[in-house]
């Protein structure tokens, strides 16, 4: 039975994300699986403005604090068992702090 896992990754730095994007794609050249992406997704941008002056007094001056979250996106095929066997590679990768990573499969008929 065929399956497409999707791999979703996010994180604040992008070159964890990329380089965890080109730890499973070298899993996947190496096992013979296609693979789609790194697809990257847009940039969330939260931007938070603050008040400098704690006290409510004087000129109304504004820090303006941004925090980025960047998103890749990976599709695998697998078909056979050296596909599973890739995927169970994918899982023992050691992923930093600052990236999370979501995994869903779906089947393909």
């Amino acid at each position: 039975m065929a399956a497409v896992t999707i791999i979703k990754l996010t994180g604040q730095n992008h070159r964890d994300i990329d380089n965890v994007a080109g730890q499973i794609k070298t899993i996947c050249d190496n096992g013979g699986i296609s693979l789609r992406g790194p697809i990257p997704l847009p940039t969330r941008h939260i931007v938070v403005p603050v008040r400098k002056s704690p006290d409510g007094e004087g000129v109304e001056t504004y820090d303006h604090w941004e925090l980025r979250v960047h998103k890749r996106l990976l599709e695998m095929d697998i078909t056979s068992g050296k596909g599973e066997s890739a995927l169970r590679q994918v899982t023992r990768i050691p992923i930093p702090d600052t990236v999370s990573i979501e995994l869903s499969m779906r089947s393909v008929n």
